[in-house]
């Protein structure tokens, strides 16, 4: 679901918005199907029915929480410390449900796994909208922070969660087929979308990054709003790092590095504007699946990593290229 910020355009032009964003949508999903069966010929072994759980189960996390990200860059806003956040988040799962730590029931251990991603959220909208530091800058800052209590939280060492239900939420198949970590992917990602097209919350994140000054002169509490936007992207941060560690159920204290630019490459890709007032839940869905997708074709393809980064910072050019042609564009119309 695409949604831009609220504005006092025609009914044609609205109409033209909204035709544009399922253009979007459908070109999106359409670049999915072709690597994917470009992949199928390309890469051997790509067409084994094994494969697709797979890119299913490893999108999961990193589209989790691109989910999340899409609410702060619909504000114009950057949310760097989403890697290192994940470690960190999976760490703490850990420690609340290890059992050489506090050896909590499932439940409780997740619920407080979840609260204390939003806790890091709170903490980078605080520093953004209270203290008046640059995302870039709050979140670069909160990123080190995360990766340096993840590293002495664990001792740098790997951390076991025990419990043998804690699995059951990522790789076990309820429907066959598709893992349970795909299917919350799914259902979170209906909630995403609820949040922003039915809520305050995703109104008031696509009306700051269109134009925070007369938001605020509307009189929203944008400081307020801000806050609640990052605390979201937390949320699902740390929904994301219990996905990712309960693949194995070891949680590796460094493991969430550089995921900051998966997660960031999939919202672009799916339609999200860097520049705010434009978000596309369906295309951050998506995007996800492309990412994995793509990557796993390129290592089945045994194209060197090197490379692979740089198809990936080519795609994500050209995501922000297209980006800023549909925002000059819409400007002259």
């Amino acid at each position: 679901m695409s949604t831009t910020a609220p504005d006092t355009a025609t009914t044609p032009g609205r109409l033209v918005t909204t035709l544009r964003s399922s253009l979007q949508q459908v070109f999106v999903f359409g670049a999915l199907i072709v690597v994917y069966v470009f992949f199928m010929f390309a890469a051997r072994g790509f067409s084994d029915p094994a494969i697709l759980p797979d890119i299913l189960l490893r999108s999961a996390p990193i589209g989790i929480m691109a989910l999340g990200a899409t609410f702060v860059i619909a504000t114009g806003g950057i949310d760097l410390s989403v890697g290192t956040g994940l470690s960190l988040c999976a760490v703490m799962t850990a420690y609340f449900m290890g059992g050489q730590f506090m050896n909590l029931p499932l439940a409780l251990g997740l619920l407080l796994a979840i609260l204390f991603g939003g806790l890091v959220g709170v903490v980078n909208g605080t520093n953004i909208s209270i203290l008046g530091l640059p995302p870039f800058i709050a979140t670069l800052g909160m990123m080190m922070v995360a990766r340096g209590l993840a590293l002495v939280i664990s001792d740098t060492k790997p951390m076991q969660i025990e419990n043998p239900d804690f699995k059951v939420l990522s790789t076990v198949q309820t429907i066959p087929g598709i893992p349970n970590a795909a299917l919350i992917f799914l259902l979170l990602t209906v909630v995403a979308a609820v949040l922003l097209n039915k809520t305050l919350l995703g109104r008031y994140a696509l009306a700051i990054g269109s134009n925070e000054e007369a938001t605020r002169l509307s009189g929203v509490n944008v400081k307020k709003w801000k806050i609640l936007i990052y605390m979201t992207a937390g949320l699902f941060m740390a929904m994301g790092a219990i996905i990712y560690s309960a693949r194995t159920a070891v949680v590796q204290p460094a493991e969430g590095l550089g995921l900051e630019l998966d997660v960031i490459a999939a919202v672009v890709i799916g339609g999200t504007s860097l520049a705010g007032g434009r978000a596309n839940i369906i295309g951050t869905f998506v995007g996800a699946l492309l990412m994995k997708t793509l990557l796993t074709g390129l290592q089945m393809m045994q194209v060197n990593q090197s490379w692979q980064f740089v198809v990936i910072g080519v795609i994500v050019l050209a995501a922000v290229f297209a980006d800023n042609i549909r925002r000059a564009r819409a400007a002259a119309a």
